[in-house]
């Protein structure tokens, strides 16, 4: 595989936005809601949502009366991010590996496997750093990550989907490191160049989590299954929902 940054151009495409615009949002706004009522934050606590995309769950936690701070490494999805914010709701196109506010947030979110896409581990755990540095003592850190035994076993090889007319054939595979999903796009109002994108999604077990998390001051609490917070099961459970402190 090519060393390139695959997600600069990817998550910058409108092809992507189109993509997974039907992901479940009624899913995701109940997961949040069902976790904030879990980690029960004060009114007005300081959050920031890394790799926050256009925003949309950064909205709902600002909406609940938090003060939430979202970046992204995408200059397409901040700018549409900004349409949105208010006077507890701010958007900064944001290089997550790179150090942003210091000792400011309570609480710092990574929703939906915005995780584990970089080159080394160096840069996740750059990554890791820069969340935990802009965390106050005591500050929480939530992570959804697939689980990938879970994945590994069920893994959809080839599918073909048409949204707007435009046709998505994705290719799935996996070697011993990572997960991989191959884009190839059709589209007849834009036939060239051919659209072929590569998302590539690191191996990350609980146990790297756990190392990367303590390396930068951080301990695991809890660690959850699915997105109703039910028990982690290794083999079971879709999903790695991890929650940490910074000591």
């Amino acid at each position: 595989m090519p060393d390139k940054a695959w997600y600069k151009d990817w998550f910058n495409s409108n092809y992507y936005h189109l993509l997974y615009q039907h992901r479940d949002e009624e899913e995701a706004l109940q997961f949040i809601q069902t976790l904030i009522q879990h980690l029960h934050p004060p009114v007005g606590a300081t959050m920031v949502d890394v790799a926050c995309g256009k925003g949309r769950h950064s909205k709902v936690l600002a909406d609940m009366g938090f003060d939430v701070t979202g970046i992204d490494l995408s200059a397409a999805s901040i700018e549409e991010a900004k349409k949105e914010e208010s006077d507890n709701l701010h958007f900064f196109q944001h290089d997550m590996r790179l150090p942003f506010w210091m000792n400011y947030f309570q609480y710092a979110f990574n929703f939906f496997t915005s995780f584990g896409y970089f080159r080394t581990r160096r840069e996740h755990d750059n990554a890791i750093r820069t969340i935990a540095q802009s965390l106050k003592k005591d500050g929480v850190f939530v992570i959804d990550y697939l689980n990938v035994h879970y994945t590994e076993e069920r893994l959809e090889k080839t599918f073909t989907t048409t949204i707007e007319g435009i046709t998505f054939h994705i290719t799935k595979w996996q070697d011993e490191d990572h997960f991989f999903k191959q884009i190839q796009i059709t589209d007849a109002a834009n036939p060239a160049p051919k659209h072929l994108y590569t998302e590539r999604v690191a191996k990350f077990s609980l146990g790297d989590f756990t190392d990367m998390l303590s390396y930068q001051g951080m301990q695991v609490q809890e660690v959850f299954g699915d997105y109703q917070l039910g028990h982690y099961d290794v083999k079971r459970s879709p999903r790695m929902i991890i929650v940490a402190t910074k000591n």
